[in-house]
């Protein structure tokens, strides 16, 4: 038996320099063809493959599935002359944990097993930095003895005993001041009662008075929001001509393309699933597509503890390396951002980013997010990819809903970043630098948009958003129902986030400055307010129509009757507006038979009026319930990827032992390794 490797604890004053027994000299590659562990063709693979990145040989082998665990495990202790630990058969002590910190020991991949005779025995995953570790210890740990053990085993071995305070700080890591866990909900409701019943007592008692007041604001919110739109419009062809000019100036040699001078980063992307019945073959399909190294790339499909449905998707299926299943705990909410928080713990990588259960993104996605960050100025915090449908014929809602979002993500967003100003995050094809993201505390996990609300924290702390040219397709929400909630979760979260960073407007003034404190006015306070009085302002159509209107004869004396002109005015340079951002944003070869469909917008946003009313009436009596998009209405973009499902179960991160037991019998299917997609992209058919 080899014995343990030794790191002997220096006095204070001396520099840590660790003892550690006689590595072996042969290589790992030699070890594992010693071993017949390893097929010399795909060690040679991975040897090339290394020589282009800083990833782990151990590492690439397993991701590529060149290596099984238990070999790589044998073959590094042969390496490092020392034992490995089984945590599950041996547990540790969880105090030892609480010394270091839950974040500090996944994030290097060890677990401070035991101290027995001042003596303390620690496990790691990645040996050849263990001695660098050392400085960082605490003195009461003495001399430290290193074992060995997999990074699964490790992260399932610190979850078995501090999972329950993982999940806690999860739903807790957003200061209670910038969170909705700390909103007053009696004080909310008094509030909404007292404005509802001051509304009808105004327009009760004084009714011209009060729609004057309503009129106002709603046609200043109106002007306000155009103004942005024209600004944001404006600043974005002044984008795309400086690509364009770029473009020319590499094309005729001008200038010459940058390259990246550092290795490629491990990219986590988590996917968080709720009740997704049929998640096994079309998400692995669609993330098979990705052209990024399998060894540098970290997918987390994040699903609840008390989610049978999609755990017995996932049951009878053999995912490949890069692709892990975390399981989070049950709690007193059950939300996006909690699960995001939890799984955040978990990722290898620098990069962290967010997909949705039925997202398609672009097979370079990951490779142009790298190459960004590489490049991009150390206070660009995140990059958001810009969302797509690929059901735009489907109906007449899907076909508005497409442009709505063409108009948001190649218009307005990228003109808002030009400009400066807070960038309202999408909840999807989002990507951050680690640190940034951990500062600003990650997401809050009561907010039902913790996306939007996670854009305006970055902002406050100095950090910026970046528009990036890569597109991620999604399925349009195509029924009425299922779109007027989706719309209400959204606006419930707007209020919420304008209530919460509103608690202290000098601070947030101070923080933003004025520029940018107008703009998140106009963003959130300003679209939530078009939503909810749009119908005075439709209102007003009746005097075109020459019907009576409680306001014709008070604007027929103001501005020498010029008063109803104006406002007429000004609702058809809104929509002229409107309807030439929708044409410029689906102008190109995919979405231009939509431009036809452009005008019709005007009748598609009176469904926003009622998800605005609903918003308003949940976040005073159930703020944090989170209204589930409904997927898997169209089915027809994914039938190039349709994987069925192989008969091997696979463990969850988050639990210990067997797998969870199916609520219902599946049907076995022809055994296939879903790992098998990854060599080649699965080509469309017919």
């Amino acid at each position: 038996m080899v014995s343990p490797q030794i790191v002997a604890r220096p006095f204070p004053a001396a520099p840590a320099q660790p003892t550690m027994a006689p590595r072996n000299q042969l290589p790992l590659g030699q070890i594992l063809l010693e071993d017949g562990a390893v097929d010399p063709g795909n060690l040679l693979k991975a040897s090339v493959m290394r020589g282009r990145q800083s990833s782990r040989l151990g590492q690439i082998l397993l991701s590529q599935g060149w290596v099984t665990p238990e070999a790589l495990l044998r073959a590094l202790c042969r390496q490092w002359r020392t034992t490995a630990l089984d945590p599950v058969k041996t547990p540790g002590d969880p105090r030892l944990i609480d010394a270091l910190g839950t974040e500090f020991c996944l994030g290097h991949a060890i677990l401070p097993w035991r101290r027995i005779g001042g003596v303390t025995w620690i496990a790691t995953a990645r040996p050849e930095a263990f001695a660098d570790l050392v400085p960082g210890l605490p003195e009461s740990f003495g001399q430290e003895r290193m074992l060995l053990c997999s990074e699964d085993q490790i992260q399932a071995a610190i979850l078995a005993s501090r999972r329950i305070a993982m999940i806690r700080k999860a739903e807790m890591r957003v200061p209670a001041a910038e969170s909705c866990r700390s909103r007053n909900e009696a004080r909310t409701g008094r509030v909404a009662l007292g404005a509802m019943a001051a509304l009808a007592l105004g327009l009760w008692l004084v009714p011209v008075a009060v729609l004057s007041v309503l009129t106002l604001w709603a046609t200043l919110s109106l002007v306000a929001q155009s103004g942005l739109k024209l600004a944001a419009f404006v600043a974005t062809r002044r984008i795309r001509a400086e690509e364009r000019s770029h473009s020319e100036d590499m094309a005729q040699g001008r200038i010459a393309r940058q390259e990246m001078t550092g290795p490629l980063p491990v990219v986590s992307v988590m996917v968080p699933l709720f009740r997704e019945s049929d998640v096994a073959g079309k998400l692995v399909g669609r993330l098979s597509r990705l052209d990024y190294p399998r060894e540098l790339t970290d997918i987390l499909l994040v699903i609840e503890a008390s989610d049978h449905v999609t755990q017995n998707a996932l049951k009878g299926a053999r995912l490949p390396g890069w692709i892990r299943v975390v399981e989070v705990p049950n709690g007193p909410i059950q939300t996006k951002p909690r699960a995001l928080n939890y799984a955040l713990n978990l990722c290898r990588g620098a990069i962290i980013g967010v997909w949705d259960a039925e997202d398609r993104p672009d097979p370079d996605q990951l490779h142009t997010v790298a190459r960004r960050f590489h490049f991009a100025p150390a206070d660009v915090a995140c990059l958001q990819g810009a969302l797509d449908y690929y059901n735009p014929r489907t109906n007449w809602l899907a076909r508005c809903f497409t442009i709505e979002y063409a108009a948001w993500f190649r218009v307005i967003l990228p003109g808002v970043a030009r400009l400066g100003l807070v960038v309202p995050l999408g909840g999807t094809t989002l990507f951050f630098r680690r640190d940034a993201l951990e500062q600003v505390g990650a997401w809050d996990a009561w907010n039902v948009t913790e996306d939007a609300d996670l854009g305006v924290r970055l902002a406050r702390r100095g950090w910026r958003t970046e528009i990036i040219d890569t597109t991620t397709d999604e399925e349009a929400n195509c029924r009425a129902l299922p779109w007027i909630k989706q719309r209400s979760r959204w606006l419930k979260g707007y209020a919420m986030t304008w209530g919460v960073h509103m608690r202290d407007p000098r601070a947030l003034w101070r923080e933003l400055g004025p520029r940018r404190f107008l703009g998140f006015q106009i963003q959130f306070l300003g679209s939530l307010s078009q939503y909810l009085l749009a119908p005075i302002l439709w209102s007003f159509w009746l005097l075109s129509l020459g019907l009576p209107h409680p306001l014709r004869e008070p604007l027929a004396g103001i501005w020498g009757g010029y008063a109803i002109p104006a406002l007429f005015g000004t609702f058809v340079v809104s929509e002229l507006l409107s309807i030439g951002v929708g044409m410029w944003a689906v102008r190109g070869d995919k979405h231009r038979h939509l431009m036809y469909w452009v005008p019709s917008l005007h009748l598609y946003f009176p469904l926003g009026c009622l998800a605005g009313w609903k918003a308003i009436y949940e976040v005073v009596v159930k703020p944090f319930y989170w209204d589930k998009t409904a997927h898997g209405i169209y089915d027809a973009a994914d039938a190039e990827v349709t994987i069925p499902q192989a008969t091997v179960s696979i463990p969850l991160l988050g639990q210990i032992g067997d797998p969870v037991p199916a609520k219902r019998p599946v049907a076995p299917a022809a055994p296939l390794d879903l790992a098998a997609s990854q060599a080649a992209p699965v080509r469309k058919t017919a």
